[in-house]
């Protein structure tokens, strides 16, 4: 091996082990039950669209949809990392029984996209119920895996109209950006939420 050959292999193990470093995920924002969650996809192949599981089967199918973009609020953020997971139409996190990590408290009803270029993800899932308890309002829980490796929950998902909802449940600084209170529209057969994110906007220590 040449001098010149060494020192650009060299060079490249150093970058490498530079971008792994940079890569290593870090919690953002102050204390997260189940944030490690968004890490849990394990091998799969994520993309920009995601099917939860009992979506064919549910009588309310949901669209969850939107842009993810870079701090600057323009720029679509692309490979973000957006996962979600929510109850089912009784209001509980469902279990097959071999949950494993988190998903032994969200359950089944959970999964990630990952944007392209565009910034833009998309979940086809079910209108969640709230607590059996109905001491909380239906809800959707988003946490974000930025490629720098950055993780950190968003502001959760509630529903206007919902009668459990108050004003305990909105935030004048949503995390992400926007507001956390969506409105439920009814488009071809199914129920259809947009809504966009901002990276690290509102979000502390960012």
């Amino acid at each position: 091996m040449t001098k010149s050959c060494g020192i650009l292999l060299l060079f490249l193990l150093l970058s490498s082990c530079a971008n792994s470093q940079e890569a290593s995920p870090r919690l953002v924002g102050g204390p997260c039950e189940g944030c490690e969650a968004v890490l849990e996809y394990g091998d799969r192949e994520l993309n920009a669209v995601d099917t939860l599981p009992e979506y064919e089967s549910a009588a309310d199918k949901l669209k969850l949809t939107g842009t993810i973009y870079e701090p600057d609020g323009k720029t679509p953020a692309e490979g973000v990392i957006i996962y979600i997971n929510h109850t089912n139409a009784e209001g509980i996190y469902p279990t097959r029984g071999d949950e494993e990590d988190w998903a032994k408290r969200h359950g089944y009803l959970r999964g990630w996209a990952k944007t392209g270029k565009d910034g833009k993800f998309t979940f086809y899932t079910q209108v969640p119920a709230e607590y059996p308890s109905r001491n909380t309002p239906a809800h959707i829980h988003p946490y974000i895996l930025e490629p720098n490796g950055k993780y950190y929950w968003l502001e959760t998902y509630f529903f206007e109209g919902d009668e459990l909802l108050s004003n305990d449940h909105v935030s004048s600084n949503p995390r992400g950006g926007t507001s956390g209170v969506v409105e439920l529209r009814e488009q071809k057969g199914m129920y259809v939420i947009n809504r966009d994110f901002i990276l690290g906007k509102n979000v502390p220590g960012y």
